[in-house]
């Protein structure tokens, strides 16, 4: 399996046009497998869908959906999850409960709890709904017997008054039926689906809209699988619209396809003059250095212990996608060089400038040990060694520098659905020492229409840390995006930190610094940030506007023994000098997938914030292992919000990133690659 994740095709289990997993635009009991993410669009007569499903535990999925109206009179952002009850016994179908429009207008407001149960190639759905799936008024809404407050239920939010979570589940003085059944072909990728949906397509408060009037509620289709993980759909709906979706699934959790470690001729058996000048085959520490570079790895420094029996050796992964196949070649590499008489090694993991961890383990070929295996480590704090003998020379003085053509989008503006820019993006780096580099960032505009926005000038109410950005990419089409200098190291074994200071990003240009404590072996973290920062210029020159602020938080971070799930926690004050709280839940896989959310709450009442009431969104980091044949640690990521607006904005690249920074070197990550750690 690649790393980009398996593109895989799982019978029965497709999302529907809504993005939750189901039939047409009926949810059905089913769930994806854990770590599944599904991406599509779906169009037809009344609306054009764009979703992003997340299978985020075996039992719970959760959904972001935009969608543009008929005409396109607005476009609406919506959030839905479902959680499975129990699942399919011999006898009992799979039940599952859910909502959708938790976060938004509300216009797709709903609440159901479904069943579904498999015969064969068949598998059928019945559920029952409330909100926009009880249209049909079937029976009264049996939780009125609790409290009449559930035979009520509100309106849907007006357009603008968006972003609030709904604080009414299970509400109305009816409830629906709905339901459908597939029928999957077996030996061929064709599924037939048909669905009993009751919506009448009621857009609550929104004038000049009457309810669309269905022909009928039923609905049927049929379903392709071209190739594994790709889905397309064309559908008959109501007896009126023509629809058409496609999807496609991605695996987060697949590990990198197995590689063939590099096969080259160890320096041990290269004659001197094959040898760059610089090495000296008499010399353990310069034979290791030159294999550890051929293999892609990272040799810092390193040392024997004055009995010879011991050797201290600080490592680095430059391009492995896990850090046990690293440590394991490290080890191998390790073992065919060191002296004889060494029977035990102490590894040093350096990641990202810190050093996170020593890994202390007996030498293989001392324990006559498979040479492509790791042998059972303990591991404890990083740490620095005194004095190392044998240092590398990396190369420092040298600019190293990158041309890619890059795009920049920014997307789910009700009035601006999407507006993009394609433009060259000239990188470079110019180390100092081990430790402190400069690097740099300058945009090249292409091609961009944020021209044509029609949010260039803010309404917001508070200073306009983020809003402006509309100008910043018109004016600094083509500008200078970031110039920095920047340290990190570790002090002791626990404590990292970081200082940094220049133009940061495209908005504000300023100086800080960050710590981390994190026991080696301890799942929480507690760190403290702190900047200076004073808003850029919108054309991105060296000039500024007449705004500084100072922002930081204290944050406290927790590696869950679930899933992989890690919490963050960033209490402070933000940008526009407001003070509050950032939740921040990820969930990081080995492979280099990070898919999370995070909301933010301050001292900034909804109806100031604005438009989407407080700050929410999303996280991806996405692995690019094999994508272009190579093997590469680098990844692409990016925080998505479906509105941007002032309230609880952060210097999002300089607050907090040490945690995340070390996730992939971590104990937790290590103790499950096949005993690893003891």
């Amino acid at each position: 399996m690649s790393l980009m994740g398996s593109l895989l095709a799982a019978p029965f289990v497709y999302a529907s046009d809504y993005g939750t997993t189901g039939i047409i635009d009926v949810p059905t009991a089913r769930m994806q497998q854990d770590g599944y993410l599904t991406v599509g669009a779906a169009f037809d007569g009344l609306h054009q869908s764009y979703f992003a499903t997340y299978q985020a535990f075996p039992w719970l999925e959760a959904t972001f959906r935009y969608t543009g109206f008929e005409d396109f009179f607005f476009w609406d952002r919506n959030y839905a999850v479902k959680a499975r009850l129990f699942e399919e016994t011999d006898y009992l179908p799979q039940l599952a409960i859910g909502a959708r429009d938790l976060v938004g207008t509300g216009v797709f407001g709903s609440e159901y709890i479904v069943g579904s149960k498999r015969f064969g190639g068949l598998d059928v759905t019945l559920g029952v709904g409330w909100g926009r799936l009880a249209d049909d008024e079937l029976f009264d809404n049996p939780l009125g017997i609790l409290d009449e407050r559930f035979e009520t239920r509100p309106q849907a939010q007006g357009i603008g008054d968006t972003g609030q979570f709904r604080a009414f589940f299970f509400r109305g003085p009816k409830v629906g039926l709905f339901g459908g059944a597939s029928y999957q072909f077996e030996g061929y990728p064709l599924k037939l689906v048909a669905e009993y949906n009751p919506d009448q397509y009621d857009f609550n408060n929104q004038p000049n809209r009457p309810a669309y009037d269905p022909s009928t509620p039923l609905s049927y289709g049929v379903e392709w699988n071209p190739v594994p993980g790709v889905h397309l759909a064309l559908t008959h709906q109501h007896g009126d619209e023509v629809g058409i979706s496609i999807r496609s699934v991605l695996d987060t959790k697949a590990l990198p396809s197995e590689r063939k470690k590099p096969l080259f001729i160890s320096s041990i058996y290269l004659p001197q003059q094959d040898l760059p000048s610089q090495i000296d085959k008499n010399k353990w520490y310069d034979r290791l250095l030159y294999d550890v570079e051929r293999s892609g790895l990272i040799l810092v420094e390193g040392d024997v212990s004055r009995d010879g029996k011991s050797a201290e050796i600080v490592v680095g992964n430059a391009t492995y996608s896990l850090w046990s196949d690293a440590l394991s070649q490290h080890v191998a590499l390790a073992d065919l060089h060191l002296p004889a008489s060494v029977e035990t090694l102490y590894f040093v993991t350096e990641e990202a400038g810190h050093r996170s961890a020593t890994l202390i383990l007996p030498r293989p070929s001392a324990q006559r040990s498979n040479f492509d295996s790791v042998p059972r480590a303990r591991l404890v704090g990083g740490r620095t060694l005194e004095n190392p003998r044998y240092q590398t020379g990396f190369v420092t003085g040298n600019v190293v520098s990158d041309i890619s053509l890059s795009t920049r989008f920014q997307l789910f503006d009700p009035d601006d659905p999407a507006r993009y820019q394609v433009y060259l993006n000239v990188s470079s780096e110019y180390v100092l020492d081990n430790h402190w580099s400069i690097r740099g960032t300058y945009s090249l505009d292409i091609e961009n229409n944020f021209g044509d926005s029609k949010r260039v000038n803010s309404d917001s109410q508070l200073p306009n840390v983020r809003t402006g950005v509309v100008k910043y990419l018109i004016e600094g089409a083509t500008g200078l995006d970031s110039l920095i200098l920047e340290g990190r190291d570790t002090y002791g074994s626990n404590l990292h930190y970081r200082a940094f200071g220049g133009i940061l990003e495209e908005m504000y240009s300023g100086l800080g610094g960050e710590v981390l404590y994190w026991p080696s072996k301890s799942r929480f973290a507690v760190g403290a940030s702190l900047a200076y920062v004073k808003q850029r210029d919108f054309d991105k020159s060296f000039k500024h506007l007449d705004y500084e602020v100072l922002t930081g938080f204290v944050s406290g971070y927790w590696a869950t023994p679930w899933y992989n799930y890690d919490v963050a926690v960033h209490v402070g004050r933000y940008l526009a000098k407001d003070v509050g709280a950032t939740l921040d839940v990820r969930r990081t896989f080995r492979n280099g997938w990070q898919v999370g959310v995070f909301a933010t709450l301050t001292d900034v009442p909804f109806d100031v914030f604005g438009e989407g009431s407080f700050d929410k969104g999303f996280y991806f980091q996405v692995p690019i292992d094999g994508l272009f044949g190579n093997r590469t640690r680098s990844n692409i990521g990016t925080r998505i919000r479906p509105v941007l607006r002032d309230g609880g904005q952060r210097l999002e690249s300089h607050s907090g990133n040490i945690f995340w920074d070390l996730r992939q070197a971590r104990l937790d990550a290590l103790v499950i690659d096949e005993g690893l750690v003891k």
